[in-house]
């Protein structure tokens, strides 16, 4: 195990830093919103009462097994909590490492660019901190503006099909990045 502590992360507008056990309430609140659960393949709806808090709790030991880097997406001016953005990571078939790349944010906040801003963030974390050769993602095809975000961190889409994303089977789209 490394005990390195996760990094936080900068952007023009935004912080990218660990979860704290006191921002259980507000990603319990955010989460909670139907449109998100519609829009996002792992939060479930009804979001269950103390699922905010025990997804935070797992970030550390993920860290720590560097599979996952979980941030919550913090408002430089005010300090708000917007939304999560994270990157699972494994080793790939071929030897090389990667990770899929994740995030919501809360409905209010929606269409300002923020998530677009702190996926090219974590873009560059992951590849040139992390080391990591491919980051992929994938999006519900239901949710184009996901799509956006990803062409706009230089994400090449690779495909659509149906298949399992979280508890949804549906029409999915494919994204990838190289580190070359």
């Amino acid at each position: 195990m490394n005990n390195q502590e996760q990094p936080s992360l900068k952007t023009t507008g935004y912080y990218l830093r660990p979860f704290r056990a006191d921002d259980a309430d507000t990603v319990q609140l955010l989460a909670a919103d139907k449109r998100i659960s519609e829009m996002v393949s792992n939060i479930p709806h009804p979001y269950p009462e103390g699922a905010a808090l025990a997804w935070i709790n797992s970030h550390r030991p993920a860290w720590d097994e560097r599979s996952q880097a979980s941030f919550a997406i913090v408002d430089k001016a005010n300090h708000q909590l917007l939304g999560a953005i994270g990157l699972s990571i494994k080793p790939a078939d071929n030897g090389l490492t990667e990770a899929e790349v994740g995030y919501w944010l809360g409905v209010e906040y929606w269409g300002r660019g923020i998530v677009s801003e702190a996926c090219q963030r974590i873009v560059k974390f992951g590849l040139d901190e992390l080391a990591l050769d491919r980051i992929c993602a994938r999006r519900l095809s239901a949710n184009p503006a996901s799509g956006r975000v990803l062409e706009k961190a230089g994400f090449r889409h690779t495909g659509t099909a149906e298949g399992s994303c979280g508890d949804k089977f549906t029409s999915l789209d494919y994204y990838e990045i190289l580190k070359s």
